[in-house]
């Protein structure tokens, strides 16, 4: 399993607007596109020196291909809807995970 993780820092004028649409819109549209099987949002309890306030999508592709397909067939659109939205009052950077083992507790 591929985990697409999109960490972001949202400038508090923002927030709460950016907040919503990532709930409302932008999570349920990059879920639509088919290529994730699911998606967990979190807020990053660290303080940022340079303020605003940091969350962490992580989108689960069953493999490497589903997420190359995303990257050529959806990425650009959906990412422009926030960069049209929010502009530089919302920065982000990407990560590739490979999962390697789950555990749980007993």
């Amino acid at each position: 399993m591929i985990i697409y993780n999109v960490t972001l820092n949202i400038d508090d004028s923002i927030h709460e607007q950016w907040l919503a649409w990532m709930m409302d819109t932008h999570i349920p549209d990059v879920m639509e596109t088919g290529k994730f099987l699911k998606a967990k949002m979190v807020k990053v309890l660290v303080v940022e020196e340079t303020g605003g306030t940091t969350y962490s999508v992580q989108y689960f592709a069953e493999n490497k291909e589903k997420l190359e397909a995303y990257y050529n067939e959806d990425a650009p659109r959906l990412r422009e809807e926030g960069h049209r939205l929010f502009g530089d009052k919302m920065l982000a950077f990407r990560t590739e995970l490979e999962l390697l083992k789950e555990f749980k507790s007993v």
